[in-house]
């Protein structure tokens, strides 16, 4: 919390209040987010990671719709997106978005529908695929 960082500053000799770190956190805060999630997402695209895709029905106003979810090896959701139709187009589209943002995968972990197959081998990454 801020106000830890106001404790460990006085505990090093500087002296600062607490509506300093509060302007501080919403001045440069946003920078510092930014870097560590650019350096996290140039880490993922450097290592081998395995992702795990599911869709999962959900009720919007009443009507049936799939969450599709990219979810990696640390249990962190990369990637969420929403459709009325569960089929090959569909999974190609959520496919290529979080490729696009994410980079490809050594692994994908997947149930057995069979659009993810069909998109995965569209897209040239059919042997990646695992199915559990």
């Amino acid at each position: 919390s801020l106000r830890n960082v106001e404790d460990l500053l006085h505990e090093r000799g500087i002296d600062v209040s607490h509506e300093a770190v509060r302007f501080w956190w919403h001045r440069f805060g946003p920078m510092f987010a930014a870097e560590i999630r650019k350096r996290r997402i140039d880490g993922m695209r450097s290592s081998q990671w395995r992702w795990h895709l599911d869709e999962m029905f959900v009720k919007i106003n009443g009507e049936r719709h799939y969450l599709w979810r990219a979810v990696d090896h640390e249990g962190e959701v990369l990637e969420s997106f929403v459709t009325k139709t569960r089929d090959k187009k569909a999974a190609l589209k959520f496919l290529r978005k979080s490729m696009k943002r994410y980079g490809r995968p050594d692994t994908i972990v997947t149930d057995r529908l069979r659009s993810y197959g069909a998109a995965l081998k569209e897209i040239g990454a059919a042997d990646r695929q695992e199915t559990g």
